[in-house]
């Protein structure tokens, strides 16, 4: 089954200093059929403005991946962590007992992210951040684990994550094909954070998502040049 949820049906607010998108409830925006896709529980598409940004604030118990699209995003927290992650690459919080931070565009132009949360396996982890970097050129053509908690993903350079779970990213060429397994029992979701694909076969414009289960290999081509990323989790 391959649930698509175009771009223009999310929910979100423009704030002025950011212009937010919502695959799934979150704020203000409530819709019942829209709550998570197994254990990811939020994508939130933001635009944030030159010189603004999320001030500090609380999380507990939830895995909190930002995917920088454009721009960079500046983060620091009550832990002592402090870093700035640039377009392509990645940065992870487990709140896990507790961590208060602010997430500033301290550039000269808009950012833009994908801001992903996944319910944690078990509360109450110790607190943790870290972001890397990952060149585009090993992603060319398959998908490469960005931040993961699998098993099979421990000795690949990943980013740590507190759930049976992982974020990956690809880049496609125009008409370019890959294969991605798709487990029993695990769900997908899927994002063009650019250009237009088909998931076996069903269209997949531009930020849009598409909730993947029930199908034991994802065969993704590629319409035009395309940036993807995917999120992998139990689907309960």
């Amino acid at each position: 089954m391959i649930d698509v949820r175009p771009f223009a049906s999310l929910g979100g607010a423009n704030h002025g200093w950011l212009n937010a998108k919502h695959h799934f409830s979150f704020a203000g925006y409530h819709d019942a059929a829209r709550m998570n896709w197994g254990r990811l529980r939020v994508w939130n598409d933001d635009e944030i403005a030159a010189g603004t940004g999320f001030d500090p604030h609380p999380h507990r118990d939830m895995e909190i991946i930002t995917y920088v699209r454009e721009g960079a995003i500046t983060h620091k927290d009550n832990l002592g962590n402090t870093g700035r992650t640039e377009a392509g690459d990645v940065q992870i919080m487990s709140a896990g007992t507790g961590v208060v931070h602010s997430e500033y565009n301290l550039e000269p132009e808009a950012t833009r992210i994908f801001q992903i949360w996944i319910m944690p396996d078990r509360r109450g982890a110790k607190p943790n951040w870290g972001a890397k970097s990952f060149p585009k050129e090993q992603r060319d053509a398959g998908f490469e684990v960005l931040a993961s908690g699998r098993a099979q993903d421990a000795e690949s350079g990943a980013l740590p994550l507190n759930v049976d779970g992982a974020v990956l990213a690809a880049s496609l060429k125009a008409g370019q094909t890959l294969r991605q397994p798709l487990g029993e029992g695990r769900a997908a979701y899927l994002v063009p954070a650019k250009g237009r694909v088909t998931v076996n076969g069903v269209a997949v414009g531009t930020r849009d998502g598409a909730g993947i289960v029930q199908e034991a290999v994802m065969e993704i081509t590629a319409a035009e040049d395309a940036e993807l990323v995917l999120v992998e989790v139990a689907a309960e």
